[in-house]
């Protein structure tokens, strides 16, 4: 039975739009730098699994797509370039700290924004919605997903 994610990008970082437009409509999930993040995906994602792909520290935040988890986890790169904003210096290639994993478009739709989904009853228990969440991954329910998907007319 797979599980589902939600998944929160910047857009300016990688948008639907970015992931629509990539080779295979896939992208690696880089630059997770909280460990409870991390954990999810390390120890809960698979392939298969869905995802809400969540657009955040923007204007309108809001899902912006359904994608899936495709591949396995696998160390983060970003960790080891100087150059990157994700640079670790305490991270080694023999302990990598942080993972990635690839994320493939399945659609994009319309933005279901947070301010409906606040106003959505069935979707009161999302993990996004809590006061102080700023976890960029986080679990979902069957039945969030599900009506997610309703309200999204999916």
């Amino acid at each position: 039975m797979p599980n589902f994610w939600l998944m929160k990008s910047e857009p300016d970082e990688a948008s639907i739009d970015d992931l629509a437009a990539a080779p295979q409509q896939t992208l690696p999930w880089t630059g997770v730098r909280n460990y409870q993040a991390r954990n999810f995906m390390r120890d809960g994602m698979q392939p298969g699994d869905g995802v809400l792909f969540y657009h955040s520290s923007c204007p309108q935040p809001g899902v912006a797509g359904i994608a899936r988890i495709v591949g396995n986890v696998a160390p983060d790169e970003t960790q080891f370039d100087p150059k990157s904003p994700y640079f670790d210096p305490k991270s080694s290639r023999a302990a990598p700290r942080w993972l990635q994993i690839d994320v493939k478009l399945e659609r994009k739709t319309r933005l279901l924004a947070l301010a409906e989904m606040r106003g959505a009853p069935e979707l009161a228990t999302m993990r996004v919605l809590q006061r102080g969440n700023r976890l960029s991954i986080t679990p979902v329910t069957p039945q969030e997903w599900a009506a997610v998907l309703r309200r999204l007319g999916a």
